[in-house]
């Protein structure tokens, strides 16, 4: 296996990887390990794919209906090791951890949290300081 090569061009670097430039505010994970999996992860998944598609907002390339300016990245991941309070969904930079979301939830976390910047208390788990 050879060297890995480091590319020295910015601009060659943002064209190969547009969120080097996007406005990015928020990482989303939806939890796909085996717990998660069985109470329907992959629909939360899905639910958050149409929604931040729908309003723009999904970083990433625009021949796979994502926008190179997107402000939120998207991705699943293994087991956050809470496989008791699936389907768990972590959103960063709060480090906000949801349990027990459903797809249904999903436009609500979308509008409150990724939005409007307020935390969906019912779903969180995590207690609130004023």
């Amino acid at each position: 296996m050879g060297k890995p090569k480091f590319i020295d061009d910015r601009e060659q670097l943002e064209k190969l990887a547009p969120v080097a430039t996007a406005p990015i505010k928020h990482h989303v994970f939806v939890c796909n390990g085996k717990s998660c999996s069985a109470v329907g992860s992959a629909e939360v998944k899905a639910a958050f794919e149409r929604e931040l598609e729908a309003k723009n907002l999904r970083q990433g390339k625009e021949s796979k209906g994502r926008n190179p300016k997107g402000s939120i990245v998207l991705t699943d991941c293994s087991s956050v090791g809470f496989c008791s309070i699936g389907t768990a969904v972590l959103v960063y930079p709060e480090g906000v951890w949801y349990a027990q979301v459903t797809a249904e939830d999903v436009p609500e976390i979308i509008e409150e949290h990724l939005i409007n910047g307020n935390i969906v208390e019912r779903l969180a788990l995590i207690e609130l300081k004023s």
